[in-house]
């Protein structure tokens, strides 16, 4: 992609400026004083009050609690909400050329996972493609995606992550990637468990992306996949201020679900297909809210892992990006794929084209790209 390219790319930052530096370092200091002082307050003050309560006789109040049990309780119910959204999500009908069905996977955690699977009713499988989704979405919005991979007998399984689709959490919200990255190998090793020797693979798309790439870093799972795909991964991701950079770090555990607007990316656009746009803002499984601090500061933390480890890399991966991606950079990718010490490995840029690959006019090419990488890779081993 040329630098003229890169440059009509919609930014994902502001930008740090000399002036806005020391302001930055003033507001580190002011927040690590503010931080301490809180700490503080919390470790010695508060016990102490709650001691002199007892002493008198009277048990302490704990509104903390009610409300905690308020919180849970309306997200456990918003929880069961999108269960059953999710098991009514069309998956395509079950005829004669496919079979699919949904089940629950406990994590690493023990949260309940929702999952789906497609498979050919026929045939010998070439192979199994776990698909990992991205940020905000679920997994039923891949059930094109899948039945194009049955029609080339190809199994396919998918699995909401915490916090989306039909899983456990609250919606938008997810406590740490890594635990997603050891949900997605515990997932895998089910897998091969219930498929003995049949070849499996790991698709991630955007954060999902970054999920896979971390996962595949892990010996125990990368020696489970013959080879990982990433449509527009998010691997050099910048916040919406670099002021958040700051804050973020001790945001995440002061308020790690607060909704923090100023980093919302709602509205820009992931296809060019407005059928497709519509379907996805109007999808209630889709979380089109703020981004939760939390999750926003997991993003930033494994995008930087991974950029600071691209060297390390050595799985096959196939990574397939959109030059006109305002979500997530292709220069990242083709860094990858620059950098990557792995010898199985190609890149497909497609000019033009938005965020959601599988969602753009030309889906049914992208995956047909996808399922060849695939069967290209099997003849190899």
């Amino acid at each position: 992609m040329s630098s003229a390219e890169a440059g009509r790319m919609e930014p994902l930052t502001s930008g740090a400026s000399n002036r806005i530096i020391p302001i930055m370092k003033a507001l580190r200091a002011s927040l690590i004083f503010v931080y301490t002082f809180f700490l503080s307050f919390v470790l010695f003050v508060l016990p102490r009050r709650s001691r002199r309560g007892t002493l008198a006789g009277a048990p302490p109040s704990s509104p903390r609690k009610h409300f905690k049990k308020r919180w849970l309780v309306r997200e456990e119910e918003d929880t069961c909400r999108r269960r059953a959204l999710a098991q009514g999500v069309g998956m395509g009908t079950d005829d004669w050329l496919c079979r699919w069905s949904t089940s629950i996977f406990y994590g690493v955690r023990n949260n309940a996972l929702f999952c789906r699977q497609w498979f050919p009713v026929a045939g010998d499988l070439k192979g199994i493609l776990v698909i990992i989704h991205g940020l905000n979405e679920h997994s039923g919005r891949y059930a094109d995606f899948a039945r194009q991979l049955t029609s080339c007998s190809f199994g396919v399984y998918a699995m909401d992550w915490i916090g989306h689709g039909g899983s456990d959490g609250l919606h938008g919200y997810v406590p740490s990637l890594d635990h997603v990255v050891a949900d997605v190998g515990a997932f895998l090793e089910k897998i091969r468990s219930d498929n003995p020797g049949v070849p499996c693979f790991l698709f991630g798309h955007s954060t999902g992306g970054a999920v896979v790439l971390k996962a595949a870093s892990h010996y125990h799972i990368k020696a489970m996949v013959e080879g990982i795909i990433l449509t527009s991964p998010a691997l050099r991701v910048k916040p919406a201020h670099p002021i958040v950079n700051a804050i973020a770090p001790m945001l995440s555990l002061l308020a790690p679900k607060y909704q923090f607007k100023g980093a919302n990316k709602r509205g820009i656009p992931v296809s060019r297909d407005p059928a497709a746009l519509l379907a996805k803002y109007s999808d209630p499984l889709v979380y089109t809210g703020p981004i939760r601090v939390r999750t926003g500061h997991e993003i930033l933390r494994i995008s930087s892992y991974l950029m600071r480890n691209f060297k390390s890399v050595t799985v096959p991966f196939f990574v397939l990006h959109g030059t006109a991606d305002k979500v997530t950079d292709p220069l990242a990718s083709q860094d990858l794929y620059n950098m990557a010490a792995s010898e199985f490995k190609e890149i497909k840029l497609y000019d033009g084209f938005l965020h959601d690959l599988l969602f753009e006019p030309e889906r049914e090419e992208v995956a047909q790209d996808i399922i060849n990488w695939m069967e290209k890779r099997l003849l190899t081993l």
